[in-house]
């Protein structure tokens, strides 16, 4: 069992960076200042720091938004990948993760998610969405407190100090028209009446840790159409700006089975029957079609890209070029866990495009030609807008969310401020470049190192011991 483990609390505070990665670009002697609540109050270049003010002990960049998580998927990382079929496919990894879903107790859950959330803020995340679909006990039943398993999340974030977007996911069928649940589902299955009222237990919890607080239909094979309709007016009549995030079109097989069913693509027909805007999050969305490319992009929806995840699982290569032609915002997610890491995920997109398209630096832009600096801003933008939370990046208003690179890290000593962040990205060879991060204004990491590592990585491997002798 983890400590209670105390945060900092709440002050204002500033550093003063020779480099910071702002929303337009790079830009030399920045004082970054945010008041008591964690906000940013003023973002200027071109300052001279007053004495005694911090200085950065490199390069400060914007922190990353994490807008697809599974936390308790991160028990089991590593342990799927030998051949247990005669083709293994997402399939095949479905069924091994309902085993790992059907053990899991709520202070398991918990470790487990502390672990993950403090491993996320030391490799430069500062928020994450939780697209949380474990809801009832190993039989299926509601917990005494039905919101059990939610609230273990909500203090894991809380003891880790990571900003939350809270996504309770509404699961009630294995496949298009209806069919029936299976037994690995029955600790996901919610009626559209029960999850409304987790939302309202969930929501004054939620704003009392400076949460967010949204909806997550899990897929439209798991949520059939009306069920869907009465959930979104649902989520309106308690928050009408709430996060929605949905998984699409991930697998091939996913499409086929959507046609079939209803004669149309999945991201067609979500955006034909669902009120889609920059509310919503279509994650994955990997296998669209060039008007759905175009539609989708035009709806102000962001794609939840999950690059590691999605070449861990087989799942295919997202068109960003056609994406990115239309305009359509995107952020990254670590879905699985089979990588925590935000570098790591940009490297991932820009090496799968690369394949894909046989050019190099293909998410350079028109303003920015170093893609990790191009790659870094489009990812923040399109994960705050995911997150629903102001942590779009460094600017007044915004919440205090950054990260300090190190630059005596042998991968960035000696190099400029845009180099230094490819090297980060492209260069660092899996060891942390990052030396500090703060998150709502409070240091979380320093020195590449939370205070809650060692504490929170013993419960976790404590937790998944557990859970491997039950197997």
């Amino acid at each position: 069992m983890l400590s209670d483990h105390v945060l900092p609390s709440p002050s204002a505070g500033s550093l003063f960076a020779s480099d910071a990665l702002l929303p337009a670009g790079w830009a030399r002697d920045v004082l970054i200042e945010w008041d008591a609540a964690g906000r940013l109050t003023a973002v200027t270049p071109g300052s001279q720091p007053a004495s005694g003010t911090p200085h950065a002990a490199g390069p400060v960049l914007p922190g990353m938004p994490n807008l697809h998580s599974h936390a308790f998927q991160r028990a089991f990382g590593g342990l799927t990948e030998f051949r247990g079929a005669a083709q293994d496919s997402f399939w095949s990894w479905r069924t091994l993760m309902y085993r790992f879903a059907s053990k899991i107790s709520p202070g398991q859950l918990e470790a487990i998610a502390t672990w993950l959330y403090v491993e996320m803020l030391e490799a430069g995340y500062t928020s994450v969405c939780e697209f949380h679909y474990l809801h009832h006990d190993a039989d299926g039943r509601p917990y005494a407190d039905d919101a059990e398993l939610s609230l273990a999340l909500l203090r894991a974030a809380g003891r880790a100090g990571i900003g939350l977007t809270l996504l309770p996911v509404l699961y009630q069928t294995s496949g298009f028209g209806g069919a029936a649940p299976g037994e690995g589902q029955r600790r996901f299955i919610r009626s559209t009446e029960s999850m409304l009222r987790l939302l309202e237990r969930l929501r004054p919890a939620c704003e009392a840790q400076g949460a967010r607080l949204g909806l997550a239909p899990h897929s439209l094979r798991a949520v059939p159409p009306d069920a869907l309709r009465e959930a979104l007016a649902g989520l309106d009549a308690i928050d009408p700006s709430a996060p929605v995030h949905i998984h699409i079109a991930e697998q091939t097989a996913e499409v086929d089975a959507c046609l079939a069913w209803s004669g149309q693509r999945p991201v067609a027909w979500l955006l034909d029957h669902a009120p889609v805007d920059a509310r919503w999050c279509l994650v994955h969305a990997t296998h669209m079609d060039a008007d759905e490319y175009r539609r989708a992009a035009a709806s102000g929806a962001v794609a939840g890209l999950c690059p590691t995840t999605e070449a861990n699982l087989g799942d295919g290569i997202f068109d960003f070029d056609a994406w990115r032609a239309a305009d359509g915002r995107w952020g990254l997610g670590s879905d699985s866990h089979a990588c925590v890491n935000a570098a790591e995920e940009l490297m991932m997109l820009e090496y799968g495009q690369r394949l894909a398209t046989r050019r190099r630096n293909v998410g350079a832009d028109a303003a920015h030609r170093e893609v990790a600096t191009a790659l870094t801003l489009a990812a923040v933008q399109g994960g705050a807008q995911a997150a629903g939370r102001a942590v779009g990046g460094l600017a007044a208003g915004r919440q205090a969310d950054f990260v300090v690179l190190d630059a005596l890290h042998v991968a960035l000593q000696g190099l400029a401020a845009p180099a230094m962040l490819s090297s980060h990205v492209f260069a660092s060879h899996r060891t942390s470049a990052l030396d500090a991060v703060v998150a709502a204004g409070q240091p979380r990491v320093a020195a590449a190192r939370h205070p809650l590592h060692h504490e929170a990585s013993a419960a976790f491997v404590a937790a998944r011991s557990r859970l491997l002798a039950e197997d």
